[in-house]
């Protein structure tokens, strides 16, 4: 029996989107202890998964930058500061992770940051309609409600560009406000470790450099653990964008934080792409 090849094809795609979709799949910087001493040999986890833990390796060809921003200037470690580790979970026997060592100079607040080169999938209809709603997309899921298009398969470009605020030792300095220029890029408006429990945080969220307005922003900490029906998890905090592209942050527990968006649009720039999304995080603790 002759079997059509886009049934094939398709089996193997739906395969793949259950595993896909079965959990979130952003992209986080997470040290053990975001308050770091001078002069130190620290480390910081690539996490690929969700907050609570990664689910694969970051291959270091798709790292198109890597930097560490301090008091002394901008760093970008090379290829032999990362390792592989193998970090353990109750529900699996390990999972291998990315892990760069850098090394703290001068006490101040530094930036982290990795960015990746787009990769490529197809999802079938349905698959790609529950990853919008798993991931929280539903300006895009609303937008196929309206144009009738819920059905279609969709091919999306994807990237991740990670941000990660380190203090080190007692003093603050500028370095949070630096702009790595990335595709996207949270950029705080004050300096996380100037902040308490009960204080809000203002984030400008870029697209190219520039504000975006209206875009949905997601925010979590490590002692949140609801999840829903999905099994995704209740964020602690869900905001939009104003018009200038900055939204608050309500930082309701101490802990490790994290910001996320998702930057998703049609594009018909390349004849076989339908969407190009750009995810952004920034990480930080609060005491």
């Amino acid at each position: 029996m002759r079997i059509n090849r886009r049934v094939l094809i398709a089996l193997a795609v739906l395969a793949v989107a259950v595993v896909a979709t079965a959990r979130a799949h952003t992209m986080f910087l997470k040290l053990e202890s975001f308050f770091l001493e001078p002069n130190s040999t620290a480390s910081v986890a690539l996490i690929n998964g969700d907050f609570d833990k990664s689910e694969n390796v970051i291959d270091r060809d798709r790292m198109t930058d890597v930097s560490v921003v301090g008091p002394g200037g901008v760093v970008h470690p090379p290829t032999s500061a990362w390792r592989d580790t193998a970090m353990f979970h109750w529900d699996a026997d390990s999972v291998d992770t990315a892990m760069l060592t850098f090394d703290t100079g001068a006490p101040g607040t530094y930036v982290l940051g990795v960015s990746t080169a787009p990769r490529t999938f197809l999802l079938l209809d349905t698959a790609f309609n529950n990853y919008l709603v798993h991931d929280g997309v539903v300006d895009v899921l609303e937008q196929r409600e309206r144009d009738g298009t819920l059905g279609d398969d969709a091919t999306e470009r994807y990237s991740k560009h990670v941000k990660a605020l380190v203090q080190v030792g007692d003093a603050r300095s500028d370095g949070w406000e630096h702009e790595l220029g990335y595709p996207v890029e949270f950029v705080p408006l004050q300096n996380p470790y100037e902040l308490s429990v009960g204080d809000v945080l203002e984030v400008r969220f870029l697209r190219d450099g520039q504000p975006v307005p209206n875009q949905i922003v997601y925010a979590n900490h490590e002692h949140n653990h609801q999840h829903d029906d999905t099994g995704g998890h209740v964020e602690a905090v869900t905001t939009r964008t104003d018009g200038y592209g900055i939204a608050k942050i309500e930082l309701n527990s101490g802990g490790r934080w994290y910001v996320r968006g998702i930057h998703m649009v049609q594009t018909k720039s390349e004849p076989d792409v339908d969407y190009e999304s750009n995810w952004g995080t920034l990480t930080f603790e609060i005491r």
